[in-house]
């Protein structure tokens, strides 16, 4: 573990492990019972004759949820990869810069593996 992990705690970290294991059952939850959801109402209504209007709305819901699933897969990624830090000892270290990630926003977002300033900049890009 490096010495500027002081900034720290053993207990932090094994408590944000658990809260990136949580988050990681909720966001791979959420993907479930989009599915489950949608192969439903395919179920319930496959036979049917779909209307123009129909199939433009079934359009447009799935463009949603396409972006949900690129953003829960983003997620998904980088819980793994907050994950993997725990274990490796370097949770809380940027992996753009290696500088120190402040604990208040490990604490908001337990996942984050960049700086606030190296997120914004990714952002812009």
């Amino acid at each position: 573990m490096p010495a500027e992990h002081a900034h720290l705690s053993p207990d932090f970290i094994a408590q944000q492990r658990q809260r990136l294991e949580a988050l990681r059952q909720q966001v791979l939850g959420g993907e479930l019972s989009s599915n489950a959801r949608r192969r439903a109402f395919e179920e319930d209504h496959g036979d049917e004759a779909m209307e123009f209007e129909d199939e433009a709305q079934d359009s447009a819901g799935e463009e949603v949820r396409q972006a949900q699933r690129d953003t829960d897969a983003q997620r998904i990624d980088h819980i793994e990869r907050a994950l993997q830090k725990v274990a490796d000892g370097t949770y809380g270290y940027s992996d753009l810069s290696g500088k120190p990630i402040p604990k208040a926003r490990l604490e908001a977002t337990p996942e984050a593996i960049f700086t606030v300033e190296e997120e914004q900049a990714d952002e812009r890009r």
